[in-house]
């Protein structure tokens, strides 16, 4: 079944694990939605740079560290996902409360790991 995920702190440099993480939830057929610092294209998915109000996702994979999330917050809160993904480097525990509190699932996790392992 495909989940709905928006790649926050998409790259468009192939070394990145964001640009890695795009490529691989495309192969795995979910529909995927990512912002960035720069506009561009990654394996068909378009990285935008405002955030934009995107309806039905499940997933938020995060690729931006603590201290650049605090920005996103109420973004990422306001989009009201299943699940946030903190990918290693971004584990934040003030932030981890924030969306407990609004009944949104912590993962702590690696994304490419979980689709590789069929756990995602």
């Amino acid at each position: 079944m495909s989940k709905k995920t928006l790649v926050l702190g998409a790259s468009l440099k192939p070394n990145r694990y964001s640009y890695l993480a795009i490529d691989r939830l495309v192969r795995y057929h979910h529909d995927v939605v990512a912002i960035g610092l720069r506009k561009g294209e990654v394996f068909g998915v378009e990285i935008e740079t405002t955030l934009i109000p995107f309806e039905n996702i499940d997933t938020i994979t995060l690729y931006l560290n603590p201290s650049r999330q605090r920005q996103y917050y109420e973004y990422i809160v306001s989009l009201s996902p299943k699940r946030v993904i903190f990918n290693p480097g971004t584990e934040n525990s003030e932030f981890y409360e924030m969306l407990k509190q609004s009944n949104i699932e912590v993962e702590v996790a690696c994304t490419l790991v979980l689709l590789s392992t069929n756990q995602y």
